[in-house]
């Protein structure tokens, strides 16, 4: 995890990044969080590399998709958050014009 974390830091987001990623994973019941960009591809995350990939290919499809159907029913609007709970997690973009922000929480910890 460290590998993968100190090669996504590499590519110089500034350090308010970091201190704002180590905020949200100290929320109680946070797991993870990912940052993704526009492409899909992980630039920050807080989990293991192979559940960011998962992560971070299987809900920027969805976003894709959510923020589709919010413009196909008014043109003028957008997707402003998207929120997923299941029986293990709850998933929470926010995204935005570059990336989309992952928290992924565990909805019976909070």
């Amino acid at each position: 995890e460290r590998r993968w974390n100190r090669r996504l830091m590499a590519t110089g987001v500034p350090s308010e990044v970091e201190e704002t990623l180590r905020r949200l994973k100290e929320h109680k019941g946070v797991k993870g969080v990912v940052i993704v960009n526009q492409d899909g591809i992980p630039i920050r995350t807080t989990l293991e590399q192979a559940v960011t990939v998962q992560y971070a290919g299987l809900i920027t499809q969805l976003c894709s998709k959510a923020r589709s159907a919010v413009r196909e029913l008014d043109p003028q609007n957008d997707l402003t958050f998207l929120r997923v709970r299941s029986k293990k997690h709850e998933i929470m973009v926010a995204p935005d014009k570059d990336y989309l922000l992952i928290i992924i929480q565990d909805p019976n910890d909070v």
